[in-house]
């Protein structure tokens, strides 16, 4: 029994040693994302050594070729002579890299102005760059690049912004202009006077903060359910002055003229003189008595008065 466990043990350590030993296996191509290619980065099983650096990876979004002998050179200096260079006679190493471009950058701008609360809900900001910067390519990282500092005047809309990126030591510094726009309510179609207004005949567009702050704009929970004053064009801004309550009752309909009075009510009929919204005034003639009465509209076709039932004459 005690034999039969010190084979196995022997076993053990001799597959142990023999897994250890195994030598590194050159990779023919390789993509590192840091400055510096490390043994782990070049070798399969690189073993205790895979920290150590070689040389130096090539700029980000690049790619070179390393020959054979250098990589004998840079792997004799730390130590390790001994490797399976699986054939190759090089190896290509590509550094990845990450893109910054003038959206990123606008982007970064404008998360700040909200942070800020100069964008509120339903604002966009346009930027306008003095310089527009080219495509940059830094080294592959999460945050490519970062807003330090920005520096805007809502007076001119101008502005100064520094950014660091992603493995340069300088940074980056722009200015310009930025646009404000907020969406504002408009017509969908044209539409004829007295049209009330559905979700549906209204679209929402950008418009310049200057200009909506100077003209004003209303929310669509003031518009929709309203007429509109006037025949009103395609595309047309539209405010709160554009439209009033719809009319109950419109010119020349006829109604029913109501008095209550306790249980009582008595009704004739009548014509409207002019139109009101629903609790507005209106003029009403009296079909009965042919004269004309001042009453309230209650509803379509319907009007109260509150005077003596004299003025209902022929009830």
């Amino acid at each position: 029994m005690k034999s039969l466990r010190t084979i196995s043990l022997t076993l053990a350590m001799l597959l142990s040693s023999g897994i250890a030993s195994a030598a590194p296996v050159l990779r023919a191509e390789i993509t590192v994302s840091a400055p510096v290619v490390t043994v782990g980065d070049m070798f399969d099983d690189a073993g205790v050594l895979a920290e150590q650096p070689l040389f130096r990876s090539p700029l980000p979004g690049t790619t070179g070729n390393v020959d054979l002998a250098a990589v004998r050179s840079a792997t004799a200096r730390i130590g390790l002579t001994r490797f399976d260079v699986n054939g190759l006679s090089q190896v290509r190493v590509s550094r990845a890299a990450s893109i910054v471009d003038q959206t990123l950058l606008a982007d970064l701008i404008t998360q700040d102005l909200r942070h800020r609360g100069i964008l509120g809900d339903g604002m966009t900001a346009d930027m306008l760059f003095a310089n527009p910067p080219e495509t940059i390519t830094v080294a592959a990282s999460e945050t490519p690049a970062k807003l330090e500092n920005l520096r805007y005047l809502p007076g001119n809309g101008t502005f100064s912004a520094r950014f660091s990126l992603a493995g340069q030591p300088q940074p980056l510094d722009l200015n310009g202009s930025i646009e404000i726009s907020i969406e504002a309510p408009h017509l969908a179609a044209g539409l004829p006077a007295g049209t009330v207004l559905r979700p549906d005949h209204i679209v929402m567009r950008p418009l310049p903060i200057q200009q909506a702050d100077a003209q004003g704009i209303a929310s669509l929970d003031q518009l929709v359910g309203m007429a509109l004053n006037r025949q009103s064009r395609d595309g047309m801004l539209l405010r709160v002055s554009d439209v009033s309550t719809p009319l109950s009752i419109s010119k020349n309909d006829l109604v029913t003229i109501y008095y209550r009075k306790g249980l009582m009510t008595l009704t004739v009929k009548g014509q409207a003189i002019t139109g009101a919204a629903k609790g507005a005034p209106l003029q009403v003639l009296n079909l009965v008595s042919k004269r004309v009465i001042s009453a309230t509209a209650i509803a379509p076709g319907a009007v109260e008065v509150s005077t003596s039932p004299v003025t209902l004459a022929g009830l």
